[in-house]
């Protein structure tokens, strides 16, 4: 009985609306499938929390998706994702969990030798988990930013802060970079800004399509994938119930292209 009563619902969760560029690749490969969508936004940002504090938001989300029929859980914030997801795994053992990471790996497999920046939230940064892979994937070209605050105004959705925000910050790359890692999933959402501000050849990487495509692979390993043939259903929830996050939350999810 506990198992079909998992069977409805995939649960996404970020710290806001950012986590919008995750499910909308996931939507591309599972159509069929019904979303509940969390943001936390009376808790962003997670980037500057301690551990222990982003850990605690995420197992009480977690606790509130299982409680809405969740059969798999998503963690399409990089910060949650880099400090919480193995507690999660650890004390969910038979939950799927699907957890985002910045798609530095990516920049080796396709431009290892090219000047590289990476945008992140101070927690992923100083992360255990995203040093892991740094450190393993290093192609001695890269360069880290903090990316302090980013997250909150792009949030907040204000086309002159966050003009403002990207050229203080990321200015002086300009020219000096090819490749970005999108490295928050807030940061794609405003991926035309950043490209306008350290110019059109840049490259960008993000991991939501290979994220997209691993949840399908383990949904389908363990015979969770929805046998219904119409568009599954979408519902967003707001810890704070703002009405305007939830209008930009569907505005972003039609658009084309982010």
């Amino acid at each position: 009985m506990q198992e079909e009563a998992r069977e409805e619902n995939i649960g996404i969760f970020d710290s806001g609306i950012g986590g919008v560029t995750v499910l909308r690749e996931i939507i591309k490969v599972l159509p069929n499938e019904n979303y509940i969508y969390y943001s936390d936004s009376k808790n962003n940002p997670y980037g500057d929390k301690t551990k222990e504090e982003i850990i605690e938001r995420c197992k009480e989300i977690f606790r509130f998706l299982l409680e809405r029929k969740c059969k798999a859980v998503v963690i399409a914030c990089n910060t949650a994702s880099a400090v919480a997801s193995s507690y999660l795994r650890e004390k969910y053992k038979n939950i799927p969990i699907i957890a985002i990471e910045p798609a530095y790996k990516m920049v080796h497999d396709y431009s290892y030798d090219k000047e590289t920046l990476v945008m992140a939230t101070k927690g992923t940064i100083e992360s255990e988990k995203f040093n892991l892979l740094y450190h393993k994937y290093d192609n001695h070209k890269t360069t880290l930013l903090e990316c302090v605050g980013l997250a909150d105004v792009i949030e907040e959705g204000n086309e002159d802060k966050i003009k403002n925000y990207l050229e203080k910050n990321i200015g002086e790359y300009k020219g000096k970079v090819e490749n970005v890692v999108l490295g928050c999933t807030h940061y794609p959402l405003v991926q035309k800004e950043i490209g306008q501000v350290l110019g059109k050849n840049v490259r960008f990487f993000n991991g939501a399509s290979r994220l997209a495509v691993h949840l399908k692979d383990v949904l389908e390993e363990k015979n969770l994938i929805s046998e219904k043939q119409e568009q599954g259903k979408i519902e967003f929830i707001d810890s704070l119930a703002k009405k305007e996050k939830e209008e930009r939350f569907y505005k972003f999810l039609k658009e084309e292209k982010l």
